[in-house]
């Protein structure tokens, strides 16, 4: 490991700068071996006839289905949907408080 002398002769702001870029040269080096680390995983998982995803599952596996369909949409903003399930969102609640079919909302 390489020492770094001289450290007490540098200002508060020179240590701050050093400190944000050891931090980025940390994070990008964390990144480039987590890249590294899963392409050598997929080359031996690959030479002994397996995939990646065999070996250790899909992400989404512990998921149980698929994500519920939109029920309901804000025509005034279409991004705005409601599947039915969970607390009403507030751009509904408003709606209906103001007279609002919920069945005129149905996607």
């Amino acid at each position: 490991m390489a020492r770094i002398n001289g450290l007490d002769k540098l200002s508060y702001a020179d240590l701050a700068e050093l400190k944000t870029r050891v931090e980025a040269a940390m994070a990008a080096r964390k990144a480039a071996d987590a890249h590294a680390v899963k392409l050598q995983m997929q080359e031996l998982a690959a030479a002994s006839g397996f995939s990646v995803s065999e070996l250790f599952g899909d992400k989404r596996a512990g998921r149980k289905g698929a994500p519920s369909a939109v029920k309901y949409r804000n025509p005034k903003d279409p991004t705005q949907t409601w599947t039915g399930r969970g607390r009403k969102p507030n751009w509904l609640v408003e709606a209906t408080r103001k007279g609002a079919k919920l069945e005129s909302f149905e996607a």
